[in-house]
């Protein structure tokens, strides 16, 4: 993958500059905040899918495989999974019909449940599965090319945003054990 050419400047202070000067003072830090994070999931999906190429797998593909792999038995009811990687049904079931089509998933009926489907990982898909897992955590998770420190605080201030936005909630206290 070549790197193209640093600009000169930062797009995006230019652009707040802009906000700024045209009167949307108030918005500014806002669309900053916005389109950083925008583009920061740019470059990092470029790193994610730059990995996962030779290993012929989209990341929406490697991520219903490795939740299938960290699964007891590595299948769930595909409600669990569109639950679980938080996008919608048909986003789940058009990428499971392609994990079918190549042999690294399979689909079963559900055994309690007859409307339901079961999606199962195949012992190809499991191989596949670790191995782009080792690939991505060496590529890209070990280094995600922030420090440890801002990578805590990055962590920490997007899942309150993801919090406070009703993407999950916080656990309820446990009772300390006996």
């Amino acid at each position: 993958m070549t790197q193209p050419r640093p600009l000169p400047v930062d797009p995006l202070a230019e652009a707040k500059r802009q906000w700024v000067a045209h009167g949307w003072k108030e918005a500014a830090d806002g669309m900053t905040v916005v389109i950083s994070v925008m583009r920061a999931q740019q470059l990092l999906l470029a790193r994610v899918d730059a990995t996962l190429k030779p290993f012929e797998l989209s990341f929406a593909r490697y991520e219903v495989l490795r939740l299938l792999a960290f699964s007891r038995r590595g299948r769930l009811p595909l409600s669990s999974v569109v639950a679980r990687l938080q996008v919608h049904a048909t986003t789940v079931t058009s990428t499971s019909e392609r994990l079918v089509r190549d042999g690294l998933i399979i689909r079963e009926p559900h055994p309690y449940d007859g409307r339901a489907a079961m999606l199962a990982l195949t012992d190809p898909g499991r191989d596949l599965v670790e191995r782009a897992t080792a690939a991505l955590n060496s590529e890209v998770f070990a280094a995600p090319g922030i420090s440890p420190d801002d990578a805590a605080a990055l962590v920490g201030i997007v899942a309150r945003l993801r919090r406070d936005a009703g993407d999950f909630t916080d656990p309820r206290p446990q009772p300390d054990p006996l």
